[in-house]
């Protein structure tokens, strides 16, 4: 879906950068939207994510992210002028104002249409995915859980069923009594 982004227009370097960071840090797409500047520390190469109930959290980004983001952020958010109210938002439209969280929808499902996937997809498939992925290649369950923001570790635990099948299926591979 990444490839499959019109960088010639403007918005595609920030669409572009939207759907990295998604994969990258498995953020909420109310939190995407409501990203600030400020909350990104390139060097460190971390954001800062204001979840429910108004709760921070600390995340990792990855290196696709990262270099998207400073691509978007310096040939186009810095020298955008933004609406008044609306200058802390990393993220803007093509006015200057906070984008919408129905136009994440709108772009991921157009970006789905084209790359012709026919199941649902939206900005959660994303970060269930990178929940996913996480989990599948044996990261701890509790630093997922803080990377999500969930506040049960219960929650983060629905991702630890692929997980599971995968075992049952190396058990009927491998397991010389199976």
């Amino acid at each position: 879906m990444i490839d499959l982004i019109d960088l010639s227009h403007p918005s595609g370097e920030r669409n572009k950068a939207i759907l990295e960071l998604l994969y990258s840090s498995g953020p909420r797409v109310s939190e995407i939207v409501n990203l600030e500047t400020q909350h990104l520390y390139f060097e460190d190469e971390l954001v800062i994510f204001t979840g429910k109930g108004n709760k921070q959290r600390w995340v990792p980004m990855g290196g696709p992210a990262i270099k998207q983001l400073k691509v978007y952020f310096n040939h186009l958010r810095k020298p955008q002028v933004a609406k008044k109210g609306h200058e802390k938002y990393f993220f803007l439209n093509l006015r200057g104002a906070k984008l919408s969280r129905n136009y994440i929808f709108m772009l991921i499902q157009e970006l789905a249409k084209r790359a012709e996937i026919k199941r649902k997809v939206g900005p959660h498939t994303f970060r269930h995915s990178f929940a996913t992925s996480l989990v599948e290649r044996g990261a701890d369950l509790r630093a997922v859980q803080q990377m999500l923001g969930h506040e049960s570790i219960t929650t983060t635990e629905i991702y630890t069923h692929l997980d599971r099948s995968y075992l049952k299926d190396v058990i009927k591979e491998f397991h010389p009594r199976s």
